[in-house]
């Protein structure tokens, strides 16, 4: 019980430091019964192949926070190479180098940079990553139709 106090305290704080200082394309909501559960959503950039779109995904923190990471799960569909099927998201901070130090602001940020820069490295997607490597211009293509289809 003492850890979910903790975690709570901590959650509040940064809900607070979130509010005065926002993510810019990035809204997040925690539920009005569970600070523990947020919906969230991130606006694709002009500059992205998800421009346009707005994505969204569940935050789910866990009680041991910040001693374990939040789990991140898309709601929406997305053609990404670090997204799989699933909704889940290969973000190393999120899985072997999270640190207790690293707050929400910052999962937010950096979940925000890799929605909207799509890479081949790391991916979740072998396949995806595999056509941005190879051809560009078909995976821009299927990347925009996805965000005009569901996003």
């Amino acid at each position: 019980m003492a850890s979910t106090t903790r975690a709570l305290r901590r959650i509040q704080k940064e809900i607070a430091d979130l509010n005065a200082n926002p993510v810019d394309g990035v809204s997040y909501e925690p539920a009005e019964d569970n600070l523990f559960n947020w919906k969230c959503s991130i606006k694709g950039a002009s500059d992205s192949p998800y421009k346009g779109g707005t994505f969204h995904f569940k935050l789910v923190i866990p009680e041991d926070y910040p001693f374990k990471p939040p789990a991140v799960t898309f709601t929406t569909k997305i053609y990404h190479p670090g997204i799989n099927e699933e909704g889940s998201i290969c973000v190393p901070i999120l899985r072997d180098q999270w640190k207790p130090s690293i707050t929400l602001a910052t999962v937010l940020s950096v979940i925000q940079e890799k929605v909207n820069n799509p890479s081949a490295d790391d991916p979740f997607e072998p396949e995806i990553a595999a056509q941005l490597k190879n051809d560009k211009a078909a995976f821009l293509a299927t990347a925009r139709d996805w965000t005009k289809k569901h996003a």
